[in-house]
């Protein structure tokens, strides 16, 4: 059985997702380890719950990989689940899990986001700090806008709360002339990078490409235990 946490990073995606793959919400706590229980041998792991419920455990990603379930990450918190857990056996797909493990990004705010409920497709209410980042660095890369103004506005697009930041509030509060203002606004239309989504749809492809077994369990240097938490979340 394959299947995919996700939520807001697939918002707006034009992919097929192929039959054998299973589209579950956004994972908290305790759903990897369900999804193992019930006999999943791939997950791909996108969007998580984190604020309003604890989030997904590295002890039960843990304990996904030593049972031979692959675990791919991407995009949101999977992305930096990946990047924690890659030592262990867990595979990061796209840009955001490269940034991360690279030591480029480390705050985990960086994929947060608002949305709407699962009845409103997870549309994104919020701009993450990773699209932000992605759509000014392909602005400045084409000549678009210089280094000065994609420094100054990747500053005020980090300083505001991930739930109240939009392109609208990033230009209002950058001190920009008017003219210049008005020029990147027509930018960022045109050109805006859902570097989420870019990752989410790549880790479908690499889901797809998977055999629906589970592997032999890894011969590696580490071994899963069972610790008091591990079962009290089991039980």
């Amino acid at each position: 059985m394959k299947l995919i946490f996700a939520g807001p990073s697939f918002y707006g995606a034009e992919i097929e997702i192929s039959s054998d793959i299973e589209l579950r919400p956004p994972a908290a706590k305790g759903d990897v380890l369900r999804a193992v229980e019930q006999g999943a041998d791939v997950i791909g792991l996108v969007d998580g719950y984190f604020e309003s419920t604890a989030a997904v455990w590295h002890k039960e990603i843990l304990h996904a990989l030593s049972n031979g379930v692959r675990m791919y990450g991407a995009a949101s918190i999977g992305a930096l689940r990946a990047a924690e857990c890659a030592a262990f056996g867990m595979t990061g797909i796209g840009a955001i899990y490269d940034a991360y493990a690279a030591g480029y990004l480390e705050d985990d705010a960086e994929v947060a986001l608002l949305h709407a409920p699962q009845d409103l497709g997870y549309a994104p209410l919020s701009e993450p700090l990773v699209n932000v980042r992605a759509t000014l660095n392909h602005l400045e890369q084409n000549g678009l806008i210089s280094d000065r103004q994609c420094q100054a506005l990747i500053e005020v697009a980090s300083s505001i709360f991930y739930k109240a930041r939009s392109w609208k509030a990033i230009l209002a509060r950058a001190a920009l002339p008017a003219n210049e203002h008005a020029h990147i606004d027509a930018l960022v239309r045109s050109f805006r990078v859902d570097q989420k989504k870019n990752d989410a749809v790549a880790l479908v492809k690499a889901v797809e490409q998977e055999r629906g077994r589970r592997s032999a369990a890894p011969a590696s240097a580490w071994q899963f235990s069972h610790t008091s938490y591990f079962r009290l979340l089991a039980t």
